[in-house]
């Protein structure tokens, strides 16, 4: 920092300290206090969120704010967790400005508000390189309920909550030029597909429903297909997945129209942030029904299968599709 810019301990008084939860101390201390809820073990979680790779470096303060926090609470949800409370790692470039912080600590402060959980501590420094964000989410389950990710069955039924791939189309509407396809979708399809690309949505409110009906669960982060291919790994575990059953929003599917090569990304493509369930088939109606009437339906996409291969994706028309890269790679 330099110049008048405010000193660390003046930047946590003026930004975040207004955001911490109890045990907190105000951020006044370098360590809060969380006791778990009676009868509940606590579920911990990390991510970070780095500009040009992540999020571009002049998106809204407040979106990237958003979505450092609902990717981290993606996976709670996924574990079937509540959220209690954050720590927030927070490297500046030098360019950073006291307008740019303020917008984003006021996203940091409605995402939490909306999603639940407080801001416990965490450090503010100076990055040698582009902006990150760094979130260890903190949530609670009761004692030994959490959802697993490795522990799908063979037959059981796999299910996906939301649409597939908005985000991972949103993000090439995000570079100049804009795609053909772009152009041809219309103003409201590529808001549509943008905002999914900026503001994840953590689907907290499946994460009770988890607890009673799936056998394992994840947070499709890296592109459905990869992500499903990390659940089955190992113990002789495949998956047949029904193309015309994975979910798309109109906006997807006005994309798709027009450029069908376009699926391939939907499937592969990062961000969605949706959850990946494998429910007994007995379990099935039960949960389907319960995701319903809080209204974030959950889809049957396919089954698990007994093999090694990688999981197919099968066409109408009995075809199979295939993929240079299944998912986004970090590295």
């Amino acid at each position: 920092m330099s110049g008048n810019r405010p000193t660390e301990d003046g930047l946590i008084a003026r930004f975040f300290a207004p955001l911490a939860g109890p045990g907190a101390d105000g951020m006044r201390d370098d360590a809060a206090t969380l006791t778990p809820s009676p009868g509940c073990d606590l579920v911990l979680t990390a991510d970070a969120i780095v500009a040009g790779i992540h999020f571009f470096a002049d998106d809204p303060p407040a979106s990237i704010a958003r979505k450092a926090v609902g990717v981290n609470l993606s996976d709670l949800a996924a574990k079937g967790a509540a959220p209690r409370g954050i720590l927030l790692t927070l490297a500046l470039p030098d360019d950073w400005t006291e307008a740019w912080l303020g917008a984003f600590a006021a996203g940091l402060g409605d995402a939490l508000a909306d999603f639940g959980g407080t801001l416990l501590g965490g450090d503010t420094v100076r990055a040698a390189g582009p902006l990150m964000i760094g979130v260890t989410a903190i949530g609670e389950v009761s004692n030994g309920t959490m959802v697993r990710r490795m522990t799908a069955e063979i037959g059981d039924v796999l299910c996906v909550s939301g649409t597939i791939g908005d985000a991972a189309l949103g993000l090439p509407l995000r570079r100049s030029p804009l795609p053909d396809w772009g152009h041809v979708i219309g103003g409201d399809a590529r808001a549509a597909l943008v905002d999914r690309y900026w503001h994840p949505r953590p689907r907290l409110g499946l994460a009770p429903i988890l607890r009673r009906h799936a056998r394992a669960a994840m947070d499709i982060s890296d592109g459905l297909a990869g992500d499903l291919a990390k659940m089955l790994t190992g113990e002789g575990r495949s998956a047949l997945i029904r193309l015309a059953d994975v979910p798309l929003s109109p906006a997807a599917t006005r994309a798709v129209a027009q450029a069908p090569i376009l699926m391939d990304t939907v499937l592969t493509g990062g961000d969605d942030y949706e959850i990946l369930c494998a429910i007994p088939p007995e379990r099935l109606d039960a949960c389907l029904l319960a995701a319903g009437a809080i209204g974030i339906p959950l889809y049957p996409i396919g089954t698990v299968t007994a093999g090694d291969a990688p999981p197919a994706f099968e066409a109408s028309d009995g075809s199979r599709k295939t993929f240079a890269a299944a998912s986004f790679s970090h590295f």
